[in-house]
């Protein structure tokens, strides 16, 4: 498996791999292919540093790590997992878990002491994926559980 950075050509990538992982938890998503193209182009601009993607021969993953966020909830600056997602066929295989190990350690290098996350309070796999790699839980408001992990 590849991880690498992501560049702007990876952008129809994203937009059929993030609406095949999003199927049935539209509730927690960007459903049209615009807003999917807005987010995408958002997260490259955030932290391009941050945002890759996992290939095996094609594309399988993408994790958007912001190490440039301050967080209200933390008061400090930290690693903000924006997106993680894997192909629904990919998932239970490690490659949410290299690409999540991989965003932590792009945050502590940045010298961040926190990663931080927000799902959604009723993706029940999402938050035990997380849960199982050091996360707890901090806040819900409205349909977002907020997650931390210090590192």
């Amino acid at each position: 498996m590849i991880i690498r950075n992501v560049k702007k050509s990876d952008l129809e990538s994203f937009i059929k791999l993030y609406i095949e992982s999003y199927t049935g938890l539209e509730s927690y998503a960007y459903t049209s292919r615009k807003d999917i193209k807005e987010y995408f182009s958002w997260l490259l601009l955030r932290d391009p540093d941050g945002f890759l993607i996992a290939e095996l021969n094609e594309p399988v993953g993408f994790v958007a790590c912001d190490a440039n966020w301050f967080s209200h909830f933390e008061g400090e600056v930290l690693g903000e997992i924006h997106e993680l997602f894997v192909h629904p066929k990919y998932r239970c295989s490690g490659i949410g878990s290299m690409l999540l190990e991989r965003a932590t350690e792009y945050a502590r290098s940045k010298g961040r002491r926190i990663v931080g996350l927000w799902v959604g309070v009723e993706n029940f796999n999402a938050k035990e994926f997380y849960e199982k790699r050091g996360f707890v839980e901090t806040v819900s408001i409205g349909k977002w559980t907020r997650m931390i992990k210090k590192i």
